[in-house]
């Protein structure tokens, strides 16, 4: 029998995130506790939309609540929906049907606190957005600090090139000092960045590949990946040159959590810069001989991304 592994979800539900969420509703091996949404991709009310629209085409067998959060960084002021990566409504404009499920009065933060008391120890937090609920989350309550078993970011580049500016990766360029207060706080973290999930591609053949062998249960799911994957393609055929093919920048951070043997990491000492024109997001990391700067992170510097790859196609056939 696998070990269940409880998760916690923090999306800004666009397409990787998407892929992310339907993965683990689909995955043998993980129970969704709750998924919490803020902004980035799109707004919050679009991202809480979208996901509960996700869980309705996933048909878990239990109910996952989904509790909105922060509309905007902590002290900047946000730039919009990235409708150019996204989509006009966050997955590519791939139409799925309308949840009749709420989401909570509660907000993120709040359910964040709520989950990591009445769980200590158990549950793993999976961020794929801006670190804004959970920097919020440890405003009002620090002692979640050692209690939430391990968090699992998707942010940041230490050796790769940015991907909003030359240095910077976008989920923590969005909010660089909720940022910095994650990291700040005793939180066991790890950071899955674009030195790794720029490596993990999903491409056009694993896509026809689950459309020949996917399972009448998964029709409607594997025509929504394509609808919306299919945006994402274009995207980065116009800015990275890739052809049929996208990273997958969310999907590994949780597969990671789950499964840490398909990277390799580093433990090195880590703060955020938040100050800056192209600086603002980055992680900078201490390699000094002695190093004395921020606080030790495991940072993720390689991947086996085809068994990564295949791990996240597996759970949809």
């Amino acid at each position: 029998m696998q070990k269940m592994n409880p998760i916690l979800l923090d999306v800004d539900t666009g397409i990787d995130d998407s892929v992310a969420i339907l993965y683990a509703l689909n995955a043998l091996n993980i129970r969704v506790e709750g998924i919490c949404t803020g902004f980035g991709n799109t707004d919050v009310g679009q991202a809480t939309d979208n996901t509960l629209r996700l869980i309705k085409l996933a048909n878990p067998d239990y109910d996952i609540p989904v509790a909105p959060g922060a509309a905007g960084p902590l002290q900047r002021r946000w730039s919009g929906p990235v409708v150019h990566v996204h989509g006009n409504n966050g997955i590519g404009n791939a139409e799925l049907p309308a949840s009749s499920q709420q989401p909570l009065q509660q907000s993120a933060a709040d359910f964040i606190v709520r989950k990591a008391n009445e769980q200590p120890g158990e549950i793993t937090l999976v961020t794929l957005g801006r670190l804004t609920n959970l920097a919020l989350a440890l405003e009002k309550d620090p002692s979640i600090g050692t209690k939430i078993k391990k968090v699992v970011m998707m942010g940041g580049t230490v050796a790769a090139p940015g991907n909003v500016t030359p240095v910077c990766e976008a989920n923590f360029h969005g909010d660089p000092e909720a940022a910095a207060r994650v990291l700040k706080s005793d939180l066991p973290l790890t950071i899955v960045g674009l030195d790794v999930t720029m490596k993990t591609r999903l491409t056009a053949r694993h896509l026809e590949l689950l459309a020949r062998n996917a399972g009448p249960d998964k029709r409607e799911l594997i025509a929504y990946l394509q609808t919306a994957l299919s945006y994402y393609f274009n995207y980065y055929t116009q800015v990275n040159d890739f052809i049929g093919a996208c990273p997958l920048h969310d999907p590994l951070a949780l597969l990671v959590a789950v499964d840490p043997s398909l990277v390799k990491m580093q433990t090195l000492k880590a703060d955020i810069e938040c100050e800056g024109r192209f600086t603002a997001g980055m992680v900078v990391t201490d390699q000094r001989t002695h190093p004395s700067i921020g606080r030790d992170v495991q940072v993720c510097l390689e991947v086996d991304s085809e068994r990564a790859v295949n791990k996240l196609v597996a759970a949809f056939l």
